[in-house]
């Protein structure tokens, strides 16, 4: 069943205020990069840069590895992340310069400076 946009809201703002953390919409309009060859794998890491234009700032992959590859990343609208990996929908309200890693019922969450200078 597809969350809405007032529970979708509601779960990141929530998350947020445990993590006192701000809470920045990722509206399931915006865009994302998810690295889509390494669907499946785990953990699931994931860290938001500043949005421009039409983006979120999320970047989204799965696995060890992460490749500077240009191509490593896909672009795909939130919506698709909300749909496909539910779990994730509390996460995606954080704050510009956090980043997550998810691995089955581990979860860590950290505020990483770095990523607001890009």
């Amino acid at each position: 069943m597809e969350a809405s946009t007032a529970k979708i809201q509601e779960d990141q703002r929530a998350f947020c205020r445990e993590h006192l953390a701000n809470y920045v919409t990722s509206p399931g309009s915006s865009k994302l990069g998810f690295a889509l060859s390494t669907k499946g794998q785990l953990p699931l890491n994931g860290l938001r840069h500043p949005p421009q234009a039409d983006t979120s700032g999320w970047y989204l992959w799965c696995g060890e590895e992460f490749s500077n590859a240009p191509d490593f990343f896909q672009p795909l609208h939130t919506q698709h992340i909300y749909e496909e990996f539910p779990h994730l929908i509390a996460l995606m309200g954080l704050e510009p310069g956090y980043r997550f890693l998810l691995s089955g019922d581990h979860l860590d969450v950290w505020f990483d400076p770095s990523l607001l200078n890009i």
